[in-house]
């Protein structure tokens, strides 16, 4: 298993720390998923504006067919995110 160092939210500052709380404010907490980018938070910023683009796009599926289909997804590539 790939091993990857992350910054916890005592270590963030300046960009990383807005981004930890933009994620406690948007889920309640910082997922793995959130400090696996946590080395290079414009990468962080990029990929959490990308997926609100897609789950909160206008048209086409509704918020919770979009959310199954990404837990469907997850739990076919064994990813526990």
């Amino acid at each position: 298993m790939t091993w990857i160092k992350t910054f916890g939210q005592g270590e963030a500052s300046g960009r990383l720390a807005r981004a930890y709380e933009a994620a406690v404010k948007r889920a309640g907490r910082v997922f793995g998923i959130v400090r696996a980018m946590s080395q290079e938070p414009a990468v962080l910023d990029a990929s959490m504006a990308l997926y609100q683009r897609v789950m909160y796009a206008p048209g086409g599926l509704a918020r919770w067919q979009r959310e199954l289909l990404a837990t469907v997804t997850s739990r076919a590539n064994a990813c526990h995110y």
